[in-house]
């Protein structure tokens, strides 16, 4: 299960670390210290940054990753919010009374 936070991953840094999911950020915050020479070789997904890859499949990763959806997703949702947001501001929007009289 994926969403369980007792399930073992295995560290990208150093094969035979296996963490806990719930530890797995830390974990990885402290084993990139430790192994600066396999970080360098890593890149970052930029979809989840627990995804470390190495840098020549990145953009294979890219292409694959499961957490593209949930951002692809995300902006779908807030741009048509925030369309919706302008249309009723649009449509609500009155103009206040005027007791100027230029004419005079």
């Amino acid at each position: 299960d994926v969403l369980d936070p007792d399930r073992l991953i295995q560290c990208p840094y150093n094969k035979h670390h296996r963490i806990r999911a719930c530890r797995f950020p830390y974990h990885l915050v402290k084993c990139k210290k430790s192994y600066p020479e396999v970080a360098k070789e890593l890149a970052t997904c930029p979809f989840n940054a627990r995804h470390l890859v190495p840098q020549a499949d990145l953009s294979d990763h890219i292409m694959k990753c499961n957490d593209k959806g949930f951002i692809e997703q995300d902006i779908v949702n807030q741009s048509s919010g925030f369309q919706r947001e302008q249309m009723n501001a649009v449509s609500m929007w009155q103009a206040p009374p005027c007791d100027e009289d230029w004419e005079t």
